[in-house]
């Protein structure tokens, strides 16, 4: 209900809209919350909407669209497509008169439905993708352990882990660990693992018999590593698995998200903390991060310097409420922008884009572009816009834009190379243009293979008319989704949004503690 009207109210700012048709594919684990959303959002832009659930949740994707063709949208505008991604989804990502696709789900299959629409599609149709992440926690010794343990045991265990803001690895300050660890377990024997009709359960099942044995088959090779700390019971009837907790040196030894109730554990010394922030940026995702401090500089220097689109300080990390803690994250964990935020609809209308004839000339070396980025690899701004969200008493909602990162602008012309590198750096991007007889950059014309290895790249900007090359070789590269921006206004996705969630009543205790270090 809070997307259905939070959109609503978003789309009445944008009256005369583009319309175009949206494909809106679904998770199972929210099967009525983000599959409304994605609909509700498309619908407010002006968009005829063919939305998919998961395989495993057509039936409460069946009656959320009873209801909204009974509240009075028209059939022929909101469609229902239920089945297999294989059989359904790839049609519906891969068709030439869908305009876009808002896909919930793993990185893995994000991937896939880029490459499909950079085949088929047109090269400006977007792609809003919200996928998963290696979500971590860091908690210091100024901690209050009472709030951390309770945060702690909510981010990793609520809907039995399967969430994709869920807690996957937590830092603890060698000097509290080990007192740390003592009220984590016992507060987890507390939890009762069950039916979740049962109002007693704090833990339901796995979605599904393949999920529970991925789960249990990885926790059984970190008992035989010795790796294994703490597990409690399940029932032995049913797809459940019992919250575990698994000892690891660090982030960097997860090699993928394990969705279920599996909290990993690794230690860190004080002065240790910026080696884990770069642990923790250097798996390439970005979703959700907590921390817990009773310093606030050092507050501060956190939220600076983590890269995910969602920081959570002194409370848990899942739950984001539309309207006050938009939701999405950065790298690959999501390509922006945020749901339940102030951009989130603009990204659902038809783009009006420029065509511009491409541009002749000698082919650039990867190596060129590469020197032409680290020549101008300082001029990054931290912070480009900030609001103050609504929220409870005792929360602060904090949404700020930032720039994008690493921007190739292609032109085609020289002119339009130059004019698309002068907003880019005033939006504070690390860009550098590529065009023929360009001053301000690189001279030439760049390859479908350049674009593909071009190095940490973030965004591409053309106007150039045979566009569909620079797509498929966008799709080609690995790890997060670079966007094509080939529309008026592309100035709007050059930045990224990040928030900050805290729970300012967590702030009392030792005032000097609160005055820093």
């Amino acid at each position: 209900m809070i997307f259905l009207r939070f959109y609503a109210d978003e789309g009445e700012k944008y009256p005369n809209n583009l319309a175009g048709v949206f494909t809106c594919i679904a998770p199972w684990n929210f099967p009525l919350a983000i599959f409304t959303g994605q609909i509700s959002a498309a619908l407010a832009a002006g968009n005829g909407v063919l939305a998919k659930p998961a395989e495993t949740t057509p039936l409460i994707a069946n009656f959320a669209i009873g209801l909204m063709h009974k509240a009075g949208v028209p059939k022929a505008v909101l469609q229902l497509l239920a089945g297999t991604g294989r059989e359904v989804g790839s049609v519906m990502t891969s068709h030439n008169k869908v305009d876009g696709v808002a896909f919930t789900g793993s990185t893995a299959t994000a991937q896939i439905i880029n490459r499909s629409m950079a085949i088929n599609l047109a090269p400006s149709a977007p792609l809003i993708a919200e996928t998963g992440g290696l979500n971590a926690m860091i908690v210091d010794s100024t901690a209050l352990p009472e709030q951390a343990v309770r945060d702690i045991v909510a981010s990793s265990f609520q809907s039995a882990g399967q969430r994709c803001s869920a807690l996957r690895c937590l830092y603890l300050q060698k000097d509290v660990a080990e007192i740390f660890k003592t009220m984590l377990f016992g507060a987890m024997d507390q939890l009762r693992v069950g039916d979740p009709m049962d109002f007693s359960t704090d833990v339901g099942p796995i979605i599904d018999e393949a999920a529970k044995s991925k789960i249990d088959a990885y926790i059984e090779v970190a008992r035989s590593e010795g790796r294994l700390i703490k597990q409690l019971d399940a029932p032995e009837q049913g797809t459940f698995v019992a919250p575990a907790v698994i000892e690891v040196a660090g982030i960097e030894q997860m090699q993928e998200e394990i969705f279920g109730p599996v909290l990993h554990i690794a230690t860190y010394e004080a002065d240790e903390l910026d080696d884990v922030i770069t642990a923790i940026n250097a798996t390439g995702y970005g979703l959700t991060f907590g921390f817990h401090s009773r310093i606030d500089d050092r507050v501060q220097h956190v939220i600076d310097h983590v890269e995910a689109g969602n920081i959570y300080i002194n409370r848990n990390q899942i739950g984001a409420v539309v309207g006050s803690q938009p939701f999405g994250g950065d790298g690959m964990s999501g390509t922006g922008p945020k749901a339940g935020g102030p951009k989130y609809i603009r990204r659902f209308m038809k783009p009006e884009v420029h065509s511009h004839p491409d541009a002749d000339g000698s082919q650039v070396s990867l190596g060129s572009i590469e020197q032409a980025f680290e020549k101008i690899d300082d001029i990054l701004k931290k912070e480009l816009e900030n609001q103050q969200l609504p929220g409870p008493i005792g929360e602060s909602n904090q949404w700020s834009l930032h720039p994008r990162g690493r921007v190739l602008c292609l032109g085609p012309s020289v002119d339009d190379a130059e004019a698309q590198l002068k907003i880019a750096r005033a939006l504070g991007c690390r860009a550098i243009a590529v065009a023929p007889n360009v001053k301000d950059g690189v001279d030439g014309v760049i390859s479908h293979e350049t674009l593909a290895q071009v190095s940490r790249l973030d965004a591409v900007v053309s106007f150039a008319k045979n566009a569909v090359w620079m797509r498929k070789a966008l799709a080609e590269r690995e790890g997060a989704i670079v966007p094509l921006l080939s529309e008026k206004d592309y100035a709007l996705w050059l930045t990224r949004e990040k928030h900050v969630c805290i729970d300012t009543t967590a702030a009392g205790g030792n005032a000097e503690l609160l005055a820093g270090e």
